[in-house]
């Protein structure tokens, strides 16, 4: 009987493990819980970095197509203070690929999925319980009642995985407080902001806050704040007005994003677990990405979902008939790559919103140009 692998969580990491498996002949199936691809929004743009995320998609089989949905010029990136002083301003190599080129959320996803076998996802699938069988494997159970039964599990369900409690009880710790909101065909109806925001990334370094902006390949502006953790209730970030109040005496052309977001603010509560958090392997069960190891969210997230996917994805193929050992090799290696990349990423969030940010930023950049922070 084939051995039956169940991914649980449709994101990034979760698509491209199923990929690459099924490229090398070995069947699973992707429980995820939206409805449908456009169920929600996926976000904003990710950089994706050659050693890790462009080498996951060239394992896919996908390298081609990410090159003609990629944007290299969205690596241009702009640095401002709160008088709209320009800091730094990053212009990449026009149309080379050889940095991190920008590819929106979305769209890799939508590559992802066109990749797959239509019964290769399993949509409206929210699990809410995993429970070992005496004879290994587990039943799965979805908030409908359905149930299914698997030999392999790999948790990757993100932040709040419902996979994670069966191999560690990491508590999550509150790193910061986002808001986004979103302009719609702002090179129409806002070319004011267009221009000032370009192809790429803004980020308009305050104290203890960032007023960032982010230009996406549909023509609209993605707007995000950056809040120090707060013990305020996240309603007390969901108008305009409360919003405007925090960047109270910044230039007004920089407000002026927050002024044309088409709705209201969109606030959550950013969280990371703790730096090299591990687990004792445990048979037929494994995680990857945010499920594995929630990191502060500064360009290294996806990127690393997607090569904890290609590497459980190698192990599992050289070792077809003993899943256990390729869990074990790809948990140690992950536990190893992952650690100081955790640690930078914890150093990276503090000094983006600690009080000499903008000086902080400007060296950052100054020393390493080509490699930008995504936001």
């Amino acid at each position: 009987m084939a051995m039956r692998l169940a991914i649980v969580g449709g994101g990034l990491g979760g698509l491209t493990l199923a990929r690459i498996l099924h490229l090398h002949g070995v069947e699973a199936v992707v429980h995820e819980r939206e409805t449908d691809r456009a169920a929600r929004s996926q976000g904003g743009m990710l950089d994706l970095h050659p050693e890790s995320g462009q080498r996951a998609l060239a394992e896919a089989g996908l390298g081609e197509e990410f090159r003609s949905s990629a944007r290299p010029e969205g690596e241009e990136h702009r640095i401002l203070d709160p008088a709209g002083r320009t800091l730094v301003h990053h212009t990449p190599r026009p149309g080379s690929f050889d940095g991190r080129p920008e590819i929106d959320r979305t769209v890799l996803r939508h590559l992802l999925l066109d990749a797959l076998p239509s019964d290769a996802v399993a949509w409206d699938h929210r699990l809410v319980g995993a429970t070992p069988r005496p004879t290994g494997g587990f039943l799965l159970t979805f908030d409908d009642g359905r149930r299914v039964e698997c030999d392999i599990l790999v948790g990757a369900d993100g932040a709040r995985s419902v996979v994670r409690p069966l191999l560690i009880d990491a508590p999550l710790t509150y790193v910061s407080t986002h808001v986004d909101l979103t302009i719609g065909d702002a090179d129409r109806r806002h070319p004011d902001l267009a221009e000032m925001v370009g192809p790429g990334n803004l980020w308009c370094v305050g104290v203890n806050q960032i007023l960032a902006a982010q230009r996406l390949g549909d023509g609209s502006i993605r707007v995000g704040i950056s809040l120090r953790a707060e013990g305020r209730d996240l309603d007390a970030y969901r108008s305009k007005d409360a919003l405007r109040a925090l960047f109270d005496g910044w230039d007004t052309r920089l407000t002026a994003l927050i002024d044309a977001g088409d709705d209201e603010p969109t606030p959550r509560r950013v969280e990371a677990m703790p730096v090299g958090a591990r687990w004792v392997h445990q048979p037929g069960v494994t995680l990857l990405g945010d499920a594995a190891h929630l990191m502060p969210p500064v360009g290294e997230g996806a990127n690393q979902a997607m090569l904890d996917a290609a590497e459980l994805a190698h192990q599992l193929v050289v070792h077809p008939g003993d899943p256990d050992a390729a869990i074990r090799a790809y948990e140690e290696a992950m536990f190893a790559r992952v650690q100081p990349i955790a640690e930078m990423c914890a150093r990276v969030q503090a000094m983006m919103l600690s009080p000499t940010a903008a000086d902080d930023l400007v060296r950052f950049f100054t020393r390493r140009p080509a490699e930008p922070v995504s936001t």
